[in-house]
């Protein structure tokens, strides 16, 4: 029996390639954020990220997801969540990479550029898999918070730094290596911590401190499967911040009841529970009633972590529309060669790049600490990086899907990449604060200093280089000075994001980057992708933008 037809004009699949020897805009960013820099470790997670291996094990860990063990065939109460063996080959990777609490370690902190190094090696896995970093970003958020538990700090913080992945429910010194996750929202408050209900009780002390028994529930209780977690709960003195292990020190397992896992729209291969906490022993970090700022500080680096892995996925998002259009044919020529789509996928590279520059910048802020400047542009730049780039985020990954139209939208087995980014993208926006709880930060920090000084240093590179971007500029000192009320703060995230966005290319990107970026998105508008004014040199921006 004869085939009716022959298969052609298909798209290969973008694999072996090296993830950050073909992104010339993070290359960009880390000689402007960290000069002198080892980047061969990148280039070795680039061309492993890119490999057809762990590919398959993207696929697989999202394709089989994650299912809850509550009780062993006996009848105990267990607790656990069973994971595909993908799932752990990339968590595996990930630690190896050092993603999760290596920064903190004393010879990454000796290289001045530990944030920053770890912020692009993260940008890059999450081209591969970004939903099982979301234990590994927990990890990377609280070791640091731990500081206000010495006891507790100094047994947990050389497993955390650790770059060796032991999953498993054992006792912590039993561990090469250890994650952490948080439990802050509950049903009736959400982003509103303060509401919290669940009751910590005050059970003496011990080699860790301050014991406590705590009663009550968790609405969103992500990674339920780590080593430990940070918690919040009432506490005598108010809301406080509790150290939560999975196992106790002598060696019986803590009391956490996971009632279910989440059925998500994306972030499919990470484990997303609700659980209840029944006379469930914690030990106090920090001070009772301040368990609102311990949150503060932890948040920052997760939010942090939204903008650079929804960076990541744009980077991803804009490399498969782009190798897709290079491929395939028609209306007689390859689509990358079709106008209208050439402005789409000019347009995209732009966002990905200025995507780039922005989250870089934030992480080589959390490297200078001690520099005044860059503390305050750590505080002022995180609510405005996690709001817009997450925000442009979804609609890029929207538009890199038409690019591909049908093929696409499909997901034939877990191998839709697109389909996957495209569920993957409204977590990061959603995840530690949605667009109205950036906002309303924004306003917060813009009280913690001299903020319109601070962003006029940080414009002034790129002054007098576009009228349209001098003019923005000069509207934001007073809109940052008291100028601007909660209904206006959106707008303002929005207009700062673009203007250090503006002057970050300035600096980083070709002239031709830059100029296309200020006409099309400070000097109008920027409602729909595809809009690049007419004499942009699409051709140039498209080939720069063009993965390996």
């Amino acid at each position: 029996m004869s085939a009716t037809h022959e298969v052609f004009n298909q798209v290969t699949p973008l694999v072996g390639g090296n993830l950050y020897t073909g992104n010339q805009a993070l290359q960009a960013a880390l000689k402007f954020n960290a000069l002198g820099l080892d980047t061969a470790p990148l280039a070795q997670l680039g061309q492993l990220a890119g490999s057809a291996e762990m590919q398959r094990h993207a696929r697989l860990a999202n394709v089989h997801t994650p299912e809850l063990r509550t009780h062993d065939r006996f009848g105990h109460r267990i607790d656990e969540v069973e994971f595909h063996p993908s799932y752990h080959a990339l968590m595996g990777a990930a630690t190896q990479a050092g993603l999760h609490g290596t920064p903190y370690a004393a010879e990454e902190q000796a290289s001045g550029h530990a944030h920053v190094r770890r912020g692009a090696a993260f940008m890059l896995f999450t081209e591969l898999e970004p939903s099982i970093l979301c234990p590994i970003s927990m990890t990377y958020a609280v070791t640091p918070a731990l500081r206000d538990n010495p006891a507790i700090h100094r047994d947990w913080a050389p497993r955390l730094t650790s770059r060796a992945y032991a999953p498993g429910v054992k006792l912590w010194r039993d561990k090469p290596g250890v994650t952490m996750g948080m439990g802050m929202t509950e049903k009736q408050g959400g982003s509103d911590v303060r509401a919290n209900t669940t009751q910590a009780v005050p059970d003496g002390h011990d080699d860790w401190g301050a014991r406590y028994r705590l009663t009550g529930h968790k609405w969103f209780f992500s990674a339920p499967m780590c080593d430990a977690f940070l918690v919040l709960a009432q506490a005598p003195g108010g809301l406080s911040c509790f150290f939560l292990p999975r196992v106790l020190p002598d060696g019986t397992r803590n009391v956490l009841r996971i009632q279910r896992l989440k059925d998500k729209l994306g972030n499919k291969a990470n484990a997303s529970s609700e659980v209840e906490f029944d006379g469930t022993t914690a030990w106090l970090v920090g001070e009772e009633g301040r368990g609102v700022p311990q949150i503060l500080a932890m948040g920052t680096m997760t939010r942090l972590d939204c903008a650079l892995g929804t960076s990541g996925l744009m980077r991803q998002a804009l490399s498969q529309a782009l190798h897709h259009t290079a491929q395939r044919q028609a209306f007689g020529k390859r689509l990358a060669e079709q106008p209208l789509m050439q402005n789409v996928l000019a347009d995209l590279a732009l966002e990905s790049e200025a995507a780039t520059a922005l989250a870089l910048r934030l992480a080589r802020a959390f490297d200078r600490q001690q520099d005044e400047h860059e503390r305050l542009m750590a505080r002022v730049l995180t609510p405005i990086a996690k709001f817009w780039i997450c925000k442009r985020g979804a609609a890029m990954a929207q538009e890199a899907m038409e690019c591909l139209g049908g093929n696409g939208y499909v997901e034939e087995g877990g191998e839709g990449v697109l389909a996957r980014i495209y569920r993957e993208m409204p977590v990061n926006s959603i995840w530690e604060g949605a667009g109205n709880i950036m906002a309303l930060d924004l306003l917060r920090a813009l009280r913690k200093g001299d903020v319109a000084a601070a962003l006029a240093q940080e414009l002034a590179p790129a002054r007098g280089q576009h009228a349209a971007l001098d003019r923005l500029v000069d509207t934001l000192p007073t809109r940052v000075d008291g100028g601007t009320d909660e209904a206006g703060a959106r707008t303002l995230a929005r207009d700062v994001a673009l203007g250090v966005q503006a002057a970050l290319l300035a600096q980083t990107a070709p002239a031709v980057v830059f100029g296309a970026f200020c006409a099309s998105r400070v000097a109008q508008p920027h409602d729909v992708f595809g809009t690049l004014p007419s004499g942009v040199d699409m051709d140039a921006l498209i080939a720069r933008a063009m993965p390996a």
